[in-house]
């Protein structure tokens, strides 16, 4: 039969009693399948981090500025990354890092959410920002 419609006998399930076969063209097979799995891969949502830094001892108006691209970032979908970088002796300051980490959190609570407390790693105390859905 598959000759005579000049298609491919392919063998569906091979462990059946009798085995399945199925009538079809092979290669168009494999092209609808390879497609599917393209536009499979294309909805996938792709996690994109924006990084912000700040200093222990951030200016007003600079962390507003921050602020604002922070925002700007969640509303796109992407997950925010905010660290403060102590250059020096400023690593003595760590309760202040801290303060204006939290700070932040809570201005962009609106459009997103803080993954965990902030941690200090080194010289750098930081914390991940995930955008409401």
């Amino acid at each position: 039969m598959a000759d005579q419609y000049e298609l491919d006998l392919v063998e569906i399930s091979p462990q059946a009693n009798p085995p399945v076969c199925k009538v079809m063209d092979y290669q168009k097979f494999l092209y609808e399948q390879k497609k599917k799995q393209k536009e499979i891969k294309q909805k996938s949502a792709k996690i994109v981090i924006k990084e912000i830094r700040l200093g222990p001892q951030t200016d007003d108006h600079d962390f507003e500025f921050k602020c604002n691209h922070a925002i700007r970032f969640l509303k796109e979908g992407c997950k925010v990354k905010v660290d403060v970088f102590f250059k020096g002796r400023s690593i003595v300051y760590k309760d202040q890092g801290e303060l204006i980490l939290l700070k932040f959190a809570q201005a962009v609570e609106e459009y997103g959410k803080p993954e965990q407390l902030p941690k200090l790693e080194g010289k750098r105390m930081m914390i991940v920002i995930n955008p409401k859905k």
